[in-house]
């Protein structure tokens, strides 16, 4: 069964509209161990709520994973693990930290709590109110 899961980029370094563009992109450079071991439970098929961070702060699209976790190649570290993703859609309307704050299920998600975290687990009602904030139905 598939899982799903938020991943934050920086849109200065890597955004949403890269991955459109790209169509399919290399999901790299994240170290922190509580977000490597995420990745290391994404699988093939798994779909993906891309996250714009520094000032805009918002949900923005839609991605599947389309590669089990395999080993960072640019990495020296074989902890380094990373994800192949394929662009999907982007919500019909951006979902701002601030309304995600104000969802009282979103009340102990790591996208409210830790802040610096770059990957984290969506349940199936978590994913499913983002949609349906982003205007996805």
């Amino acid at each position: 069964m598939a899982k799903h899961w938020i991943l934050k980029t920086e849109p200065g370094t890597y955004s949403f509209a890269d991955l459109v563009k790209e169509k399919r992109a290399r999901w790299d450079g994240v170290a922190n161990p509580v977000a490597l071991k995420h990745i290391r439970n994404m699988r093939t098929g798994d779909t993906v709520l891309i996250y714009h961070t520094g000032s805009a702060r918002e949900a923005v699209g839609m991605a599947t994973v389309t590669s089990d976790p395999y080993p960072d190649p640019n990495a020296d570290d074989p902890k380094h693990v990373v994800v192949d993703l394929e662009a999907g859609k982007p919500l019909a309307s951006p979902v701002p930290l601030a309304t995600i704050k104000a969802d009282p299920l979103f009340a102990s998600h790591p996208l409210v709590r830790i802040g610096r975290l770059s990957v984290a687990p969506l349940s199936a009602a978590e994913w499913k109110r983002l949609l349906h904030h982003g205007g996805v139905r």
